[in-house]
């Protein structure tokens, strides 16, 4: 593919890392074996229409068996590094207590394979598989599991911490907090603001408490977190339209991210929930640690009219005009949000180190005669998000990496397996591995980057 096919990426740094993520949930299958214990989301993918097609993630992709195949198309790829997600549920099946050697184990060989193949390791300590049995003694909402999610954090980091640096703690607490707690269309399927405030604020105490337990296991660890932010339109100009994207803003980014840089919780948000995060003395302070790096996770942006008498935050996502770009999901093409986004983390936040952790999009695939899997939109998507990162850079944004969302197909939670977001196309009868167009794209944009890194050295 020729260079004028590519997105303008001269203004990313030299060292840029460029990786691909995956969750365990969505890939790892294998939900019964070796000692691991089932998380709330066996629990709720089981319960009958919760989740698309009656869909499961008891085989998902089969990477537990699998993995060393789906190493091996990073390195087809020539990718820098692997953003995965380590199994609470794998690893400490109680959720406290002892660690499962069996289960640790795969991470460990996981890692040191990674290592062989010059491919860095970025793991998530949560990305949703909260242990069953602690969400049986109250979950999130309750002040334990966080010091649980600590206890479980410094094992992993004690094993793994010779061979791995850049650890982050959750993944998009949002979707924790205010999707499973509040919507109920993710696991664990509760509709209680009540107790989303208070699953949100042990989220972040429990962010804050495993940065401790990481750093005093591996001194030169770099300790991020990863958002899922969006930028927030208002539908129209109005006063009205105008207050409600600010809510949607505090609902989406400002209660995320304040308390994470010392601002506390923003107290328009805590009157419009009519609760206070359950916070004792300190505790402030631990979620306030500095990071070393903050991911961002981008799929959309927010156009919202106010809705008064709608669910909260009372600003309702609008129609979006007939003609608008969208993905498979339904979701706005909209790559100028990204750059919005990356510029006010940077200018409002003083962030020092980002990464784009995910950005992807899902569409219809089709397997055409030839085998292969031909995916313009996806290839457009991608090319028009990087050139969003490198205007983002351009306008002094420390962007030091990007993770496509996703390596493989996979579980795509309540959507099932109805939505593919994969670089890689898995046939889940066969579990076989075709590299898409637009996987074989971002190889070659990869390359391309590395080449002109290479000339300028």
């Amino acid at each position: 593919m020729s260079d004028t096919h590519r997105p303008d990426l001269a203004a990313l740094p030299a060292d840029f890392v460029w990786g691909a993520a995956t969750a365990a949930y969505q890939i790892e299958g294998a939900a019964a074996e070796d000692g691991r214990s089932p998380s709330i989301w066996d629990t709720f993918s089981h319960t009958p229409g919760k989740v698309a097609g009656g869909d499961t993630g008891d085989v998902a992709c089969d990477h537990y068996h699998r993995w060393p195949e789906d190493l091996a198309l990073l390195g087809e790829l020539g990718l820098d590094a692997y953003r995965f997600s380590i199994a609470w549920p794998r690893v400490v099946p109680d959720g406290d207590g002892t660690v499962n050697e069996r289960g640790l184990a795969f991470y460990d060989r996981l890692t040191d394979a990674l290592l062989e193949a010059g491919i860095t390791p970025f793991p998530t300590l949560y990305h949703w598989d909260l242990p069953q049995a602690l969400q049986d003694r109250g979950g999130w909402p309750a002040r334990e599991t966080a010091e649980h999610f600590a206890a479980y954090a410094a094992a992993v980091a004690d094993r793994l911490g010779d061979r791995i640096q850049n650890w982050a703690t959750l993944n998009e607490p949002l979707c924790s907090a205010w999707i499973g707690h509040y919507e109920g269309t993710m696991a664990p399927g509760l509709t209680d603001m009540a107790a989303a405030v208070r699953a949100s604020f042990h989220l972040h105490l429990g962010h804050g408490l495993a940065t401790q337990a990481i750093r005093a296991a591996v001194p030169d660890a770099r300790v991020g977190i990863v958002n899922n932010l969006t930028h927030c339109d208002p539908a129209t100009d109005s006063e009205a339209d105008r207050a409600a994207a600010y809510r949607s803003d505090g609902h989406n980014n400002r209660w995320w991210m304040d308390p994470l840089h010392g601002r506390g919780y923003p107290q328009d948000m805590v009157e419009l929930y009519g609760t206070e995060p359950p916070a004792r003395a300190g505790d402030l302070e631990t979620i306030a640690a500095p990071l070393d790096w903050l991911g961002l996770n981008y799929y959309f942006r927010s156009v919202t009219a106010d809705d008064p008498s709608g669910p909260l935050p009372h600003a309702r996502p609008i129609d979006l005009p007939a003609g608008t770009p969208v993905t498979g999901m339904g979701w706005e093409v909209h790559a100028e949000g990204l750059t919005k986004t990356l510029r006010r983390i940077t200018e409002e936040y003083g962030a020092r180190c980002l990464y784009v952790t995910e950005n992807g999009s899902a569409y219809p695939d089709v397997v055409g005669p030839d085998g292969q899997i031909h995916d313009p939109e996806r290839t457009r998507y991608l090319d028009e998000h990087l050139a969003a990162c490198a205007r983002a850079v351009r306008a002094g944004v420390p962007l030091a990496g990007y993770f496509a969302w996703s390596l493989l197909d996979n579980f795509e939670w309540a959507y099932g397996y109805a939505q593919r977001f994969g670089l890689v196309h898995v046939d889940y009868g066969t579990q076989r591995r075709t590299i898409k167009t637009s996987g074989h794209h971002y190889a070659d944009v990869v390359r391309g980057h590395r080449a002109r890194r290479s000339r300028a050295a």
